[in-house]
């Protein structure tokens, strides 16, 4: 190899390694970047995990109080002033009606009266229901839900009826006015 040849090889090896090095670079540099980014995940996921816990927390206490929260269908409180709206909160129950109470209550419906088998069901579901919005609620660090609307539909198929009931509402913070 002549001295020409080993002059064009040198530039070579120097850009190579010049790219190499550079390489190594970006390569550590996007190392670090998802390493800080995991690091980032954990953080989130401890205090998604720590928030979860807390309103876990909350909820057990709220079903061992049996819960002070207010509820109401109107926008505001009588004696209250609303501090904060929470939030949207949600309770869903499904009730199967069973097959006698199905049977009674088609005799009913053919006959005409009341089915007090039927009623029954849909206060259980409505009281159920209520009581699981005051759980939410008060997992959000509430103290009433307002406005809350009661939705009831049937769920039927293969020859079996059930109720589906959801109540839903805005979660308060309140403060008595005087």
């Amino acid at each position: 190899m002549n001295d020409k040849e080993k002059e064009m090889i040198n530039p070579l090896k120097a850009l190579r390694e010049e790219k190499r090095i550079k390489d190594e670079k970006i390569k550590k540099r996007k190392e670090e970047e998802e390493k800080k980014e995991e690091e980032e995940r954990r953080r989130l996921d401890f205090l998604d995990k720590e928030k979860e816990q807390e309103i876990n927390k909350r909820r057990e206490e709220a079903k061992k109080e049996r819960l002070n929260i207010k509820l109401t269908t109107a926008f505001n409180f009588s004696n209250y002033k609303i501090e904060d709206e929470i939030g949207v909160v949600t309770a869903e129950c499904v009730y199967g009606m069973n097959i006698f109470r199905d049977f009674f209550a088609d005799i009913r419906d053919f006959f005409g009266g009341r089915s007090k088998a039927s009623q029954k069901v849909l206060r259980d579901a409505r009281n159920t229901c209520l009581d699981e919005l005051k759980i939410e609620a008060h997992a959000l660090g509430a103290d009433g839900v307002m406005g809350i609307d009661l939705d009831y539909s049937e769920i039927s198929g293969g020859g079996k009826g059930m109720l589906l009931l959801v109540a839903s509402g805005t979660a308060v913070k309140l403060k008595r006015k005087f």
